[in-house]
């Protein structure tokens, strides 16, 4: 089989490369309609295999335990094995389990099968990331080629609910699934044809133990802090963050003994690599908070059907697609930090409307502005961690990155959800005529609230529900607040520590701001052949 090598360092890419871009595009896109998609078919597939609660909860979330938990692996893997390799073994494998969730005939299965779509869908964004970004040496092309990859991962999740309602509308709940058998055999033949295979040639052997660890390390840790946003007061959460912690100490004490390590932590010293991965992970703590909060808005408080509330949320997303697309463009002109913190000022702002706002249009306005304002965290950010890197570890840089949004995601609802539950406690007020059984579920949430008025006569249901909306519209205001601090602060902090990084991980200069490459000094093999 032919196989095109990577362009020169600095060199343009050329057609086969932007071809090869299109390819890339697919998993992401794919993974980000899987995401929102299942929301959707949730009750109709509970309502046909019929889980038990925790079987459900099991269906939902098991999936995205077994991304975050494999991501770090599956990226040093890549780099070992060839990235190539690596993804289109994971499609493969991938196609597979899609089509064995769509004809599950039973909970056990269909756990089984979101355990494999889990465990091989972590092979396709550290693998994905790494190829563009070998692929695309000149600064400004890569920052575009970043730009459209983040862009299509946002149009995936902007189509989710929209795919996914026309087909459980027309189909059974498995069509849901099937929809990623056609996108990876398409990923088969064209990523053999057009990507090239780069690996690691001095790479050692993959340490078990550090697996181990790394799994023991990010499991807990998600899992604790989704729990904490449920149920604060259970212990249990607390507990898995504490031990996954623990677990993590161990695992970076192992990786600074190990002559080749799963994970290199000479990656972690180049203090605008850190930074960035903290801009990454806080502003997904940001984007997740509000969609939790906007979309129970939309559902709970303006009573729209789910399909109309995805439809209603397609413009933030779009909006986030169109500055992950604008943003390369604007760093020809302006250095990237400029950019950064002129996008997340920006955001600040939206947030400030959306937290003044007082009805749906000035909302998804803000939204929208704040959406938009955040779209240069990922291009420049994976651009940053990515280029920054040595080319023998791009593929663990870029699982450390897309590790970090998906800590930013179960913190986002960790905390804002938790500060939203905590304000919205606080200013409920509970007409005197609902039942005292009822009074602590309606005054626990706002879905608590309305399925308790739906037992109630009208006129006190009428007066919960308006005390509840009341409520959560104070909850919503306290949350778009918090996460407008956080976005200016965020502009702040990429103005000053990121002042001094160009596209592509080059330095404005040789001072003390400047960073050195985190380690290793090998070329990577570009070899020929299937994968």
């Amino acid at each position: 089989m032919s196989l095109t090598a990577s362009p020169e360092a600095g060199a343009r890419a050329g057609a086969r490369q932007w071809a090869g871009l299109a390819v890339l595009a697919l998993p992401v896109l794919l993974l980000a309609l899987d995401n929102s998609v299942l929301f959707l078919a949730a009750p109709h597939l509970g309502a046909d295999l019929r889980p038990s609660g925790t079987q459900l909860l099991w269906i939902m979330d098991v999936y995205g335990f077994m991304v975050a938990g494999f991501m770090i692996t599956m990226g040093t893997l890549g780099d070992r094995i060839g990235r190539r390799r690596l993804l289109l073994t994971g499609a493969a494998a991938f196609g597979a389990a899609s089509v064995l969730a769509a004809y599950a005939a039973n909970p056990e299965m269909m756990i089984a099968a979101r355990v494999l779509l889990g465990v091989t869908g972590a092979t396709l964004g550290p693998s994905a990331l790494a190829l563009i970004g070998t692929m695309f040496t000149d600064p400004r092309q890569r920052a575009m080629a970043f730009g459209i990859f983040t862009a299509c991962f946002m149009g995936g999740a902007a189509l989710g609910p929209v795919v996914g309602g026309v087909l459980l509308e027309s189909f059974w709940w498995g069509s849901v699934f099937l929809l990623g058998v056609p996108v990876m055999l398409l990923l088969l033949v064209a990523g053999s044809v057009l990507l090239p295979e780069y690996r690691d040639t001095a790479a050692g052997r993959v340490d078990l133990v550090s697996v181990a660890l790394s799994l023991a390390t990010i499991m807990p840790v998600i899992y604790g802090l989704k729990e904490l946003a449920d149920e604060p007061a259970r212990p249990v959460p607390y507990a898995a963050v504490v031990a996954g912690v623990a677990f993590g100490l161990w695992f970076v004490r192992r990786q600074r003994s190990l002559e080749t390590p799963l994970l290199d932590m000479a990656l972690f010293k180049g203090r605008g690599f850190t930074a960035a991965l903290a801009i990454l992970l806080l502003t997904g703590v940001v984007q997740s908070g509000l969609y939790l909060f906007v979309s129970q808005y939309l559902q709970l408080v303006e009573g729209m059907a789910p399909l109309k509330a995805g439809l209603w949320l397609v413009p933030p997303t779009v909006a986030l697609g169109a500055g992950s697309v604008l943003a390369p463009l604007a760093a020809r002109r302006f250095r990237p930090s400029h950019v950064l913190g002129a996008g997340l000022g920006l955001a600040g702002a939206g947030l400030l409307v959306l937290a003044a706002a007082d009805g749906l249009g000035l909302l998804m306005t803000g939204l929208v502005i704040g959406y938009f304002g955040t779209a240069p965290v990922g291009v420049f950010v994976f651009d940053l961690i990515v280029g920054a890197a040595p080319v023998e570890k791009a593929g663990s840089a870029s699982a450390v990155a897309q590790t970090a949004g998906e800590f930013g995601i179960a913190l986002g609802v960790a905390t804002l959800g938790s500060l939203g539950t905590a304000v919205y406690g606080s200013r409920i007020d509970v007409p005197g005529q609902v039942p005292p059984g009822s009074r602590e579920t309606a005054a626990d949430s706002l879905s608590g609230a309305v399925e308790t008025a739906a037992g109630l006569p009208a006129a006190v249901a009428a007066d919960l529900l308006r005390a509840a909306h009341a409520a959560f519209g104070d909850a919503l205001t306290a949350v778009s607040l918090a996460s407008a601090i956080l976005v200016i602060t965020l502009s702040a902090v990429s103005l000053s520590v990121l002042r001094s990084v160009r596209l592509g991980g080059e330095n404005a200069s040789t001072d003390a701001g400047a960073e050195e490459p985190a380690s290793g000094t090998r070329r990577e093999e570009v070899t020929a052949g299937g994968a």
